[in-house]
């Protein structure tokens, strides 16, 4: 491990030293300077993690090396070293972000402590600037897939709203299109990028709970409520909250969530008291809000509060350009992922995806790519690593009032109920409600039927 850099800067020669003997026995890498404008070349050379620095000295003052050193480079914390009783210029420089001070004559050991205690204030910011960028290169742009004119639109938008303060914006989109991914590129892009980020599934948490969940209860609120509970908006305050499908969301919630937005406040369940908030709110939905306010499963108020910073996502068969550019990208993602050395895909099994209308859009695609990867014993993906419903004819997948078109090859009615429960979970985003109700059978049959079939 690297050891930590440590700048000494006096006017006196025995000081520098002395602070240097005994901070080399400690094992940092000390340098020393007599002067401001040596302190400041030996800064843009070394970039120390911690300065140690006189007020007083010959020159270039103290207090000007201290904003000398936050404007290069913030991170960098400076212990300015003063005479007894010059309190003053002390509490002028903690204004200024030194980190703290040290009177003369000091105490060594006192003196040690104040440096590694510095030291780990440092270190903690390296890792969460770690962090934030590992965050960053998960969910950011680079993580959105595409170059057709319709997907440089929404990198457009996502940039701008995420280096802006707006507080409201709407991703719609069919299911599997990569709303999620654009919500989390526009938190982790921008500002609010290391704040909290709050993500809630509008679908799956019961009508009876949700007000609970989104802004807390207070102990006593109802009868399981035995403790004072903060909910999801508290927990992303100064971050974001991504609101999914929130075309399901009741009524009644969707009236407390509309003041929200514009009083950027809320009572818990059973409070008086106001909680105040600085969230960004990002709804989404596959749904036609639109058409839902105009027929009243939406009120029309939040529709228009919410589509300030529309973003519409393409579905796959509308931007079919990107699907060799998403096939590589999974590829690579995968061959990471499970250690493998897949290289590309066939020119027929390219065709045959080509070809496919993708009704789960790239959610599909990636979970296609994922088990091919799995499959594959070759260096590229054949078409017999693609499930049924991209090599088989389209006619054999959709309903259709002609006779059915059986492959050569034949198929059974095993493959053919597997099949079109695969398409009803990927056209669902996975939701199993969705996709029973689209297969016309309970949840219950349709797990039974997963089970069945592997699904599972």
């Amino acid at each position: 491990m690297a050891r930590a850099k440590i700048l000494v800067v006096d006017d006196e020669k025995l000081i520098r030293w002395s602070l240097k003997q005994n901070l080399e026995k400690e094992n940092y890498e000390v340098f020393t300077a007599s002067s401001g404008e040596e302190a400041l070349e030996i800064f843009n050379q070394e970039l120390p993690d911690l300065i140690l620095q006189d007020i007083k000295l010959p020159g270039m003052s103290g207090l000007e090396i201290l904003e000398n050193v936050k404007k290069l480079r913030k991170e960098s914390l400076v212990i300015m070293m003063t005479a007894y009783g010059d309190i003053k210029t002390s509490v002028k420089a903690m204004k200024l972000g030194a980190y703290d001070f040290v009177e003369k004559p000091f105490d060594f050991d006192k003196l040690k402590l104040t440096v590694a205690k510095a030291l780990e204030t440092v270190n903690l910011k390296k890792e969460v600037h770690v962090f934030r960028s590992q965050q960053q290169a998960r969910y950011g742009l680079s993580n959105i897939v595409g170059r057709t004119p319709a997907m440089e639109g929404v990198f457009k938008m996502v940039r701008k709203i995420s280096m802006s303060d707006a507080t409201t914006v709407l991703l719609q989109g069919e299911s599997g299109t990569g709303k999620d991914l654009a919500a989390r590129a526009i938190h982790y892009e921008g500002s609010r990028a290391g704040k909290p980020y709050q993500e809630v599934n509008c679908t799956s948490l019961p009508e009876t709970l949700i007000e609970s969940e989104l802004f807390g209860h207070e102990k006593g609120a109802f009868t399981d409520a035995k403790f004072m509970k903060q909910g999801f908006f508290e927990l992303a305050d100064g971050g974001t909250i991504l609101l999914d499908e929130i075309g399901d969301m009741p009524m009644s919630t969707q009236a407390k969530l509309l003041k929200v937005i514009e009083n950027k406040s809320f009572k818990r369940v059973g409070g008086v008291k106001d909680v105040v908030v600085d969230v960004r709110i990002i709804a989404a939905t596959n749904k036609d809000l639109k058409l839902a306010s105009e027929n009243g499963s939406f009120r029309g108020d939040l529709y228009y509060r919410l589509k300030v910073f529309p973003i519409f996502l393409p579905p796959l068969r509308d931007r079919r350009d990107d699907i060799p550019l998403l096939i590589q990208h999974f590829i690579s993602f995968f061959d990471r992922e499970f250690k493998r050395k897949v290289r590309g895909v066939s020119g027929e099994a390219l065709e045959m995806m080509m070809r496919y209308p993708w009704p789960g859009n790239v959610r599909e695609l990636k979970n296609v790519i994922e088990r091919a990867v799995i499959l594959a014993s070759e260096d590229e993906i054949l078409p017999e690593y693609l499930p049924p419903e991209i090599t088989t004819p389209a006619e054999m997948t959709q309903h259709s009032s002609e006779a059915v078109q059986f492959p050569a090859q034949g198929v059974t009615l095993a493959e053919v109920e597997k099949t079109m429960i695969q398409q009803a979970l990927a056209k669902s985003g996975d939701n199993q409600v969705h996709a029973a109700k689209l297969l016309g059978m309970s949840r219950d049959t349709l797990r039974y039927r997963m089970k069945k079939f592997g699904l599972l």
